[in-house]
């Protein structure tokens, strides 16, 4: 079982900065990709960034420029920049990969719980 916890959320002002942290622990035996998305209030979730194995980046939308996303082995980052109350959301990280052992390996999928992001004076 794989779990993926996030964190560094809060209230920041308008043009301000963030970033977000991702940890994934557990019986990983490899990371394939991890990212991040994001809900707002009476929005459906949406894609931000995701980052795989060799360290390619993409992102979604519009948020290239303002968004940076980064890996270091089973944790993950996004920093956030110049940023807008439209980026007022709940933002989920996901890792997807394989867990278990070498000679018992399965696939999985697992999100974190979400972590709220507020930008407002």
């Amino acid at each position: 079982q794989v779990q993926v916890v996030e964190s560094g959320g809060g209230l920041v002002q308008p043009g301000g900065s963030l970033k977000l942290s991702c940890a994934a622990s557990g019986s990983i035996f490899s990371i394939n990709t991890m990212g991040w998305y994001r809900q707002a209030p009476g929005e459906q979730r949406e894609f931000v960034a995701r980052i795989l194995s060799d360290g390619t980046t993409e992102y979604g939308g519009l948020m290239e420029g303002r968004f940076t996303i980064s890996r270091d082995n089973a944790n993950t980052y996004l920093q956030i920049n110049k940023m807008k109350p439209e980026d007022t959301a709940v933002y989920y990280c996901n890792a997807q990969g394989m867990s278990g052992t070498f000679s018992s390996k399965r696939n999985f999928d697992s999100w974190g719980q979400g972590i709220q992001v507020t930008v407002s004076s």
